[in-house]
This record gives C-alpha cells, sequence and structure tokens, in this order.
C-alpha cells in the first residue's frame, strides 16, 4: 500500500513539472543523506564478496548539479548494502593503468567534457601547458586505460553525462555502447521495462516507472545495438525532439548492459536530478547494475545487434 501512495505522488509530481526546464537543485546536507539512506536497500540482491568501487567525478564541460548527490547516493549503497567500500576522486592520475587497477569498479559520475573536442582527458591534461602533441599522447593512453581496465575484468558504470567523456571517440562510444547526441527539455518520462523477467530489471513495477529527466538520444555506435537494454521510453512520448528529426514511433533504450573482454559495462542515462533517487527501487536498479559491472551477477547480455 505505502508504494502503491509513493507512486501516486511521483507521479503527480512529476505530471505537474513535465515541461519545466529543470527541477530545483536540492541541498545537499545531512538530511537529504539520511532520506536516501533510509530509501537504500537494506543488503545487496545478490550474495557476493565486498568490493573496491572508484566513483571518479572530474567534469570539464557542463556542470551537473547532481554529481555531488550522485556521489553520496553511491557511498550510501555501498556503506548500507555492504556490498561495496568507496572512493571517490576528481584526480586526472586516477585514470592511469597501475591505479585502476586497484578497483573492482570504475563508476563515471557526469564526467562530461568540453564541447570543443569533446574529450576530458585532453580538456584537463591541456592545463598542464604541454604542447598539444603530448597531451594527445596521453589523453589517447587514458582512453587505452579505460578499455584495458574492462578486458582484464574490471566494471564500467556510466550515469547519466558519463557518456560525454570522449563522446567523439568511436572506441569509446563502442566501449560503453553509444555516444550522446542531444535531449530536448525535462520532462516527465516513462521509463519501461525491455524485459521485465531479466534480473537487472526486478526492483521495478512491471509497467516501469514515470520520473523527470532529460530524455537522451545517442549516435555513433549506439546505431549498432552492441547491447542488451534494460530500460527503453517510446519515442513518440517525448517533446520537444530536434526538428526535422522527430522520431514518431519505435523507442530509445534508457539503460543497458554489455560484456567486453573479461569485464562488464553498463550505461544507466536517470537521472539529471537528485529528486530521482527519492525512488527507492530506482537505488535498487542502481546496486542492482553495480554488482552486475563487479562480476557479481549471472544474467542474459546477449546484444541485439541490427
Amino acid at each position: 500500500m505505502k508504494r502503491i501512495i509513493f507512486y501516486a505522488i511521483v507521479s503527480i509530481f512529476s505530471l505537474n513539472l513535465a515541461y519545466s526546464q529543470s527541477l530545483p537543485e536540492v541541498t545537499l546536507d545531512q538530511a537529504w543523506k539520511d532520506k536516501i539512506h533510509a530509501l537504500a536497500p537494506e543488503k545487496a540482491t545478490f550474495p557476493a564478496k565486498k568490493k573496491k568501487v572508484l566513483v571518479f567525478s572530474l567534469h570539464t564541460g557542463f556542470d551537473h548539479w547532481v554529481r555531488p548527490h550522485t556521489e553520496e547516493m553511491v557511498k550510501i549503497l555501498g556503506e548500507k548494502s555492504g556490498a561495496f567500500t568507496v572512493t571517490s576522486s576528481k584526480d586526472i592520475s586516477m585514470m592511469e593503468l597501475k591505479n585502476l587497477e586497484k578497483f573492482d569498479v570504475l563508476v563515471l559520475n557526469n564526467t562530461n567534457s568540453k564541447p570543443d573536442h569533446r574529450n576530458l582527458f585532453w580538456d584537463k591534461l591541456k592545463e598542464t601547458g604541454a604542447d598539444s602533441a603530448t597531451v594527445m599522447k596521453q589523453a589517447l593512453e587514458m582512453e587505452s586505460n579505460l578499455r584495458k581496465f574492462v578486458e582484464k575484468g574490471g566494471g564500467l558504470f556510466l550515469l547519466h553525462g558519463a557518456n560525454t567523456t570522449l563522446n567523439n571517440s568511436w572506441d569509446f562510444s563502442r566501449l560503453t555502447g553509444g555516444s550522446f547526441d542531444y535531449h530536448p527539455k525535462q520532462q516527465a518520462i516513462q521509463v519501461r521495462l525491455e524485459d521485465p523477467k531479466h534480473p537487472l530489471v526486478q526492483a521495478f513495477p512491471a509497467e516501469g516507472f514515470n520520473h523527470v529527466d532529460e530524455p537522451y538520444f545517442y549516435k555513433n555506435a549506439y546505431d549498432e545495438l552492441n547491447f542488451k537494454p534494460l530500460l527503453y521510453f517510446n519515442n513518440a512520448e517525448i517533446e520537444g525532439q530536434r526538428k526535422g528529426q522527430e522520431l514518431t514511433e519505435g523507442k530509445t533504450y534508457v539503460a543497458w548492459i554489455r560484456a567486453e573482454g573479461k569485464g562488464k559495462v553498463m550505461y544507466i542515462s536517470p537521472s539529471h536530478n537528485a529528486q530521482s533517487f527519492e525512488n527507492p527501487d530506482l537505488l535498487q536498479f542502481y546496486l542492482d547494475g553495480m554488482q552486475y559491472v563487479a562480476g557479481d551477477v549471472d544474467c542474459d547480455e546477449t546484444p541485439i545487434k541490427k
């Protein structure tokens, strides 16, 4: 009964804000942390040994106000469930392979890059004053480190704007499943389950859930559909699509998984707003997803390539 009431309130709230450009920023204080802690899962869904997680929150481009909230959310999930120990950093040196290999999972938390190069590593390394050739060599090495980390068995967990980290790189796009193209205004989105029986979406009711967010559209490797989709929205339901490119049928995926070498990758678009973390089902989904990339979940990850 409590869950029904909760979703009714969320749906009314979402519909009232369906045409707003953004939700108000939430103060990141102890009261908010306590609220999320109370809503977070009591324990991990899948049995496993405690893993080490690095939450990397460096950005050079768009500054999502939700970044510190997302970082705290991941810490709370790890602490309360006992499934993870969480380290957070914005230090570019953490992308060196010797540092990445200290962790089981790398969470890229809204690691948005600048629009000019769309390369987070280039942006940050350029600040050292080194010449362009040296900077590009170092940036390419760090990109290679990400792939090696996953191929050797590491987990890569990308949240919301994290897919813009190296947005123009086809290698990165293929690793993650797709690159960011654009998003219309924030609006109420009905997020649906691709396969309600899949173990990674068991947190949600069969009809999915409604929340306010930016509906992301993708490009580059996304068109290859080399991933297993978990969540989607119907294109015809999305307002304010790019003029001349409106999609009036079909679906766009909101979350997916894929294997790469010995490792696992998961991308989750929600959420641009800390208000979304007040949905306990979504918190469960994040935790289950982190267990997936950590190698704790045996599930269907067959891609749906065209």
